[in-house]
């Protein structure tokens, strides 16, 4: 399915950009695989702040997740002591994180990232990891 090529090869750039960033990360298993407990798609931690990130991405049509997602993903967060967020890419864009609680509820109890939200009010990920880099600055 190319629809999930996509996803793996944007997962795998998100990756490289929290590395870049001095995190280690690690993506879960493919959803699917041999477990059944929901699993966020990446963890990555830089010893002062660990982040559980679901990530999405989107051609421009919102992106849409289940309660189930969410609720997972933040249950998992708690018991590992890490911050959800949700990640979202759309084509052309960086990627946006959003903490659940912010997140649009539909009527239906999904939840919807429009590429509108995403640029006015996501955090990039230079402020997602901003304190990272404030600590290896040196000052002269």
């Amino acid at each position: 399915m190319p629809g999930n090529r996509k996803g793996d090869r944007r997962e795998r750039e998100l990756v490289n950009e929290l590395h870049d960033r001095g995190f280690a990360v690690m993506r879960a298993p493919a959803s699917g695989s041999s477990t059944d407990r929901e699993l966020p798609d990446v963890l990555a931690g830089n010893g002062d702040v660990f982040y559980a990130i679901e990530a999405k991405a989107s051609n421009g049509r919102p992106i849409y997740l289940t309660g189930e997602e969410v609720e997972a993903l933040v249950y998992f967060s708690q018991n590992f002591g890490a911050k959800p967020r949700i990640g979202v890419r759309f084509d052309r864009e960086d990627w946006f994180f959003f903490h659940p609680a912010d997140l649009y509820v539909t009527d239906g109890g999904n939840y919807r990232v429009k590429k509108e939200t995403a640029l006015a009010d996501g955090t990039d990920i230079e402020e997602l990891t901003g304190g990272s880099e404030q600590t290896t600055l040196t000052s002269d």
